[in-house]
């Protein structure tokens, strides 16, 4: 491991620790892994069997509090949770139980492999540091693929980007904004600086055609899920604001923008 990945990442200057995660493919490892679980949108009805079984056995399950009340009732693990401020504190005690022998399991919401890589990179220098591992992903089904299915937007007809993670996303826009008209969009949006609204400006202001069918999904698999459908130009209208309060839209939400 570099120096680099060693130090503490900047959200605009990096090192980001999604790179640490992506910097190679998993490797065939003997050892009692530690794994990183996709949990699906938030309905449990949507988490694989291996998931389930991976939170299940689990002494120890660490992850944002938001993502592990939607499996709490499934383990009798020690729950481990956290928000920004203190996630490397919690990542560090979890590293510390698997370092020393109990069985731990990381829980990211919807499949790490569409908008987790950044907590996985955390996860996978902390057990590293601690002299555990290896880290195992176990993808899961995501709030996307749902509303792909929803909207026909086969993935290999798409452009995906993630805007929902910290740094700069100068190039995820430069994407949205080359595709756009050409390929289907899949977006997850940020909270609450990048919701549906701003992507819809950034698009309109980079040329794209007001008329484009724009799909919000919102909190998918849920109860109170919903659908708004409506143009880009419209979708532009609520643009601005960086708070909760400042948007008619969750933060669960996918935003789709259909070609024509």
């Amino acid at each position: 491991m570099s120096d680099t990945e060693n130090d503490e990442y900047d959200l605009d200057s990096g090192p980001d620790p999604a790179t640490f995660a992506a910097n190679g493919a998993e490797a065939v490892e003997s050892e009692t892994p530690v794994h990183a679980v996709g949990i699906g949108p938030g309905n449990t009805e949507f988490l694989t069997p291996r998931g389930r079984r991976a939170i299940g056995e689990a002494d120890v399950v660490v992850g944002f509090e938001t993502v592990v009340e939607f499996v709490a009732d499934l383990t009798d693990a020690d729950l481990l949770t956290c928000g920004y401020r203190d996630e490397g504190e919690a990542l560090a005690r979890f590293a510390e139980r698997v370092a020393d022998g109990d069985r731990g399991t990381a829980a990211l919401m919807g499949d790490p492999n569409h908008s987790g890589y950044q907590f996985l990179g955390k996860v996978e220098r902390a057990v590293d540091a601690a002299g555990a591992g290896p880290v195992r992903v176990v993808p899961g089904i995501s709030a996307l693929q749902i509303a792909a299915s929803h909207a026909r937007t086969p993935m290999e007809d798409s452009e995906f980007v993630t805007l929902h993670k910290s740094g700069d996303l100068s190039a995820d826009r430069t994407r949205l904004r080359s595709a756009v008209g050409d390929r289907h969009l899949l977006v997850l949006p940020r909270p609450y600086d990048l919701m549906p609204g701003d992507v819809a400006a950034d698009l309109l202001e980079a040329g794209a055609a007001p008329h484009l069918p724009a799909l919000v999904y919102e909190r998918l698999t849920h109860d109170d899920e919903s659908i708004t459908e409506t143009t880009l130009g419209s979708l532009a209208n609520h643009a601005g604001g960086d708070g909760p309060e400042e948007t008619v839209f969750s933060d669960l939400s996918v935003l789709v923008v259909r070609r024509t």
